[in-house]
């Protein structure tokens, strides 16, 4: 496809500016794009001139239903479809939608995930038309970006607490740019572009594997011969079955108005990796949610399966989604580019020593926004980084804070250019900074990549711990400025303080190395290595005063948002341990006994017609694999009482622990033991597809 036809193609689907621009009188879509920045309400009449033209556009698409299009605290989207009919009253139709439909949807509340806001016997939910980002058509329905609210007024999505982080961090970070004389700022907007992370599986392989089926991750699997140690899949040549896959997601996506990039292999065999263009994070956060969803769905029609289980292999890579942040002014100023001589950027500086100090001060937030089920396994190793958070500077900006810190000159003359050596290639610039694999939150030339989230998670958490901390930060360097004697010296002050009481947090070497585990310690920086460690330090007092104080949440947001992920936890976990007995006990013990079955008569007919033979392979085998049945077997025995323990614990704290330190601890025991057999077994006896057939045949 050449260029003119992506132009042609691109945000074909999308009710955006253009199109808005083409269909709505002048004074509404100027009211509505104020409304999009500024967060005014639109009354009715406006609200019914954008309904008319939404529709006409919609059905000239081939759209027959609209949908308020919606993001609970699922991790997925919901919608619920209404057609465009409506009676005459003479037995015919017409095509209607009004700005009341527009504005306000009443979904059911009751069976979303709601922490106890909701009882089933209240069920009233609201959806509202999210302005800000555009509506589009998707399976010939109008979707609507909305967000999810209860009958008191309580946010059930993730939408909502994101629309409200970024409306703090941009207030915030308005006042500090307005005092460094940008008088033709108006709005500070945050950026995101997450980076995807997937697997590709043949779906006929897959649907033999009910662990993947049920889980979507390996509850059991041998390691193969060969797996990603030589380095050969990633960045390779792309299969013609997965570039098929790609083109159909790219094109897809881009009728979206997804920027879509970047594709390629990654390090794991049967790995990908998907990066847009960065955006505005709400509008982000939307694509993103699309990006997975078109995912799964065009893998499918390839005869697929995406996985975007954070860990679906042990022993190779797992999948994360780094998510790129940055804050930038709507006259494209980026707030985190250093320029050519950062030390004199007093800007930057200030900005960089705020992430600095909100990192160190909120740890605990990031890691809470990167804790799932899934993701504790990935955590730690194979470039994923560990659960100790840090921040990646760089030699240069690192060196840059400290000269501030001590009161002393830098030298901005360092080298930006760079030879290979070979005559034939030119000389490359080389960025302020390398790139640390290891690190949590590096700075990655002009913004900061938060590496720990999760590849099936929404990037919204993240982004909207990430903007509160920021605000909060920004309010108070704000204050600080707008009372100062000496405006240049007091910026001098906020940096120099900032890095002095804040400067653990800043860690450049190997996260994960073990003598970086006992510096942390030594620093005081939290190990929050399971979801249940990490998800109660939510509703902690400064957490808990620092989003009121911004309004992004209350108390009992908080509370809730808490329960529902230590609910989410023992919810998939008990998944994974009922579908792990069910397959030990119906179809692993009982292929071992048929393989034992099988060894025992072939010694006996040995026996019989050589009577001198000693049978010493058939007999250790059957030694060995009548070993791991009886463990297996008094394993998952305890595993059936500690899952039934845990499932009927009420706490939902306690709840989780028990599933973190016995059913968990028992599923790991059973693998090691089922992985053992898979090795002795009769390959026509194992009843699933190996590590192998999943990760290379395809």
């Amino acid at each position: 496809m050449g260029n003119t036809k992506i132009n042609e193609i691109f945000g074909d689907n999308v009710f955006n500016d253009s199109v808005m621009k083409e269909r709505l009188p002048k004074e509404t879509y100027e009211l509505l794009k104020d409304a999009a920045v500024s967060g005014k309400s639109i009354d009715n009449d406006i609200a019914g001139t954008v309904a008319l033209a939404m529709k006409e556009w919609a059905i000239e698409k081939g759209a027959t239903h609209f949908t308020h299009w919606f993001q609970p605290m699922t991790g997925i989207t919901a919608e619920k479809h209404d057609s465009f009919i409506a009676p005459t009253g003479d037995g015919h139709i017409i095509m209607d939608f009004s700005g009341k439909e527009l504005i306000k949807g009443e979904p059911d509340a009751s069976s979303f995930p709601s922490g106890g806001l909701r009882a089933t016997f209240e069920a009233r939910g609201y959806t509202a038309w999210d302005p800000s980002s555009f509506a589009f058509v998707k399976d010939n329905t109008l979707c609507i970006p909305t967000a999810f609210c209860s009958y008191g007024g309580e946010a059930l999505d993730q939408k909502t607490p994101l629309l409200r982080s970024m409306q703090a961090v941009g207030k915030q970070a308005l006042r500090i740019v307005k005092l460094f004389g940008m008088d033709d700022v108006t709005s500070v907007l945050t950026t995101a572009g997450p980076e995807q992370e997937y697997f590709l599986v043949d779906k006929e392989l897959l649907n033999k594997r009910p662990d993947l089926v049920y889980c979507g991750r390996t509850l059991m699997g041998a390691v193969p011969p060969k797996g990603q140690e030589m380095h050969d899949h990633y960045f390779g040549v792309i299969k013609p079955r997965v570039a098929a896959f790609m083109k159909e997601l790219d094109d897809e996506l881009w009728r979206l108005g997804v920027l879509a990039k970047t594709e390629h292999n990654e390090a794991a065999p049967a790995q990908h990796e998907l990066a847009p263009i960065f955006t505005t994070t709400n509008i982000a956060a939307d694509h993103n949610q699309l990006t997975m969803e078109l995912m799964k769905k065009i893998a499918d029609k390839h005869g697929l399966v995406c996985l975007l289980h954070e860990k679906p292999f042990k022993g190779v890579n797992g999948s994360g989604k780094h998510n790129n942040w940055s804050l930038a002014t709507n006259t494209g100023v980026n707030l985190l580019n250093p320029g050519k001589n950062p030390s004199d950027n007093k800007l930057f500086l200030l900005c960089l020593a705020g992430v600095v100090k909100a990192v160190d001060t909120h740890q605990d937030l990031l890691r809470i926004s990167s804790a799932t089920a899934g993701n504790d396994h990935r955590l730690g190793g194979a470039e994923a980084p560990p659960a100790i958070i840090s921040m990646y500077l760089g030699e240069e900006l690192t060196d840059i804070l400290e000269a501030v810190e001590n009161g002393v000159h830098h030298d901005d003359r360092h080298k930006i250019k760079m030879s290979i050596g070979a005559e034939a290639i030119p000389y490359i610039k080389r960025d302020n900074t390398d790139r640390n694999r290891t690190s949590p939150f590096a700075f990655t030339g002009n913004k900061f990549e938060f590496r720990m989230l999760g590849s099936a998670s929404s990037i919204s958490d993240t982004n909207v711990m990430m903007n509160t901390m920021m605000a909060d930060v920004f309010c108070e360097f704000a204050d600080r400025l707008e009372n100062a004697g000496n405006f240049e010296e007091e910026v001098t002050a906020i940096i120099r303080e900032s890095v002095r009481e804040h400067k653990r947090i800043i860690f450049n070497g190997d996260g994960y190395s073990d003598e970086w585990q006992e510096e942390a310690k030594k620093r005081g920086l939290l190990n929050l290595k399971s979801t249940p460690d990490a998800i109660p330090m939510l509703c902690d007092g400064k957490n808990v005063e620092m989003f009121e104080r911004h309004k992004v949440f209350n108390q009992t947001e908080l509370r809730c948002r808490a329960d529902i992920s230590l609910e989410n936890y023992a919810k998939v976990i008990h998944i994974e341990a009922l579908t792990l007995s069910e397959m030990v006990r119906r179809d692993i013990m009982p292929a071992i006994s048929k393989t034992i079955f099988r060894l025992c008569r072939t010694a006996d007919e040995k026996q019989r017609i050589l009577p001198s033979k000693l049978c010493r392979y058939e007999k250790d085998l059957v030694e060995r694999l009548s070993e791991c049945n009886e463990k297996i077997y008094s394993f998952v025995s305890e595993l059936d009482e500690k899952s039934a323990d845990a499932k009927h614990t009420a706490e939902p704290l306690e709840r989780a622990n028990k599933y973190k330190e016995n059913v968990l601890t028992l599923m790991e025991e059973i693998r090691k033991v089922t992985d053992t057999a898979e090795t002795l077994v009769a390959r026509e006896d194992w009843p699933y597809p190996t590590y192998g057939d999943l990760l290379f045949k395809i």
